[in-house]
């Protein structure tokens, strides 16, 4: 499931090329038939994320969400601003994907394949817009520009009424949040209230947004926390530290597209890590293998459905 880092990178696309202007809205799947009929000919107002759920608002006070879920993800075509000054924008954004990678110049590469990205551009002569391939639930086009969202595991429109009663039943998400300390307070009071697998706690969204299962391992694991312990037993300043490391985790994810989580890297294999992921993380896909830091294999168990990666030596309970 793309992660909070990449719906935020989404948002930050679709506010470079798409806000502003009056936008040409389809389904060409014609699942969403009915609220691309409502958008349609609407000038985009905002785009903006909060944890893993997408807001666009148009000038006539509808409210398009999206949820991308374990399959969704955004495809786009034509004229992309860079959302990073020096880097080239990404032509998918959101869960893994087979599509080839495009050409951009003389360039022809794929971004890392784990975060579901691919370099942006139109093959020379191409025809514009493309057109739509598989199953596309909604595209939002411009003369220039084209977004198609396909699998999403939810799309619908809202007024702004029921759109901020969505943003009201999550937790704070640092990207969003004006006073971290404040957010940070508020999430703590939310994990140390329940009896759940603090593991658990993360990915629920009301307690944290954006925190999916790669985070969410790393995070234990830089906490040196043991994933089953109690949310009402983590101590306080353990609970804020989460909250702090997830606030310095997010903004780089958000700027580079990649989650890179071990902070022992050099400037050297931090280059390589991202476009390597072997080398990103502590402990999430490493099953077997050793803990960088003291040696004991890395193991994977079942929590709620999802995979854990933990070291069973250096995350204990407090």
């Amino acid at each position: 499931m793309p992660e909070g880092h990449t719906v935020h990178r989404i948002a930050r696309q679709l506010d470079a090329d798409l806000v502003g202007r009056a936008l040409r809205v389809s389904s060409p799947q014609g699942r969403f038939a009915a609220g691309a009929a409502r958008l349609d000919g609407q000038v985009l107002e905002r785009s903006s994320a909060v944890g893993k759920h997408l807001f666009l608002e148009f000038a006539g006070g509808d409210v398009l969400r999206v949820h991308l879920g374990l399959y969704g993800a955004w495809d786009f075509y034509g004229r992309l601003s860079p959302i990073v000054a020096g880097e080239a924008a990404w032509g998918s954004l959101g869960a893994p994907r087979l599509r080839r990678a495009v050409r951009m110049g003389e360039d022809e590469r794929e971004s890392p394949a784990d975060e579901g990205g691919l370099v942006a551009g139109v093959p020379h002569g191409d025809a514009f817009p493309p057109e739509p391939v598989g199953q596309v639930r909604v595209r939002l086009a411009t003369d220039e520009t084209v977004a198609d969202l396909r699998g999403p595991s939810a799309c619908e429109v809202l007024d702004p009424e029921a759109a901020a009663a969505v943003v009201a039943r999550l937790g704070p998400d640092p990207a969003t949040e004006s006073d971290l300390a404040a957010a940070g307070a508020e999430m703590v009071r939310r994990l140390r209230a329940r009896g759940v697998a603090v593991g658990q706690l993360l990915m629920d969204q009301s307690v944290v947004a954006g925190i999916g299962n790669i985070y969410r391992a790393e995070l234990l694991f830089r906490a040196r926390l043991d994933p089953w312990t109690p949310g009402k037993q983590v101590p306080p300043a353990v609970a804020l530290a989460l909250w702090q490391d997830w606030a310095r985790l997010l903004p780089d994810g958000i700027a580079t597209g990649v989650m890179i989580t071990r902070e022992d890297l050099t400037p050297d294999e931090r280059r390589a890590a991202l476009t390597d992921k072997a080398l990103r993380h502590w402990v999430y896909g490493r099953a077997g293998e050793p803990c960088y830091v003291c040696g004991t294999p890395i193991t994977v168990e079942d929590m709620a459905s999802r995979k854990l990666y933990r070291c069973p030596t250096c995350q204990q309970r407090p």
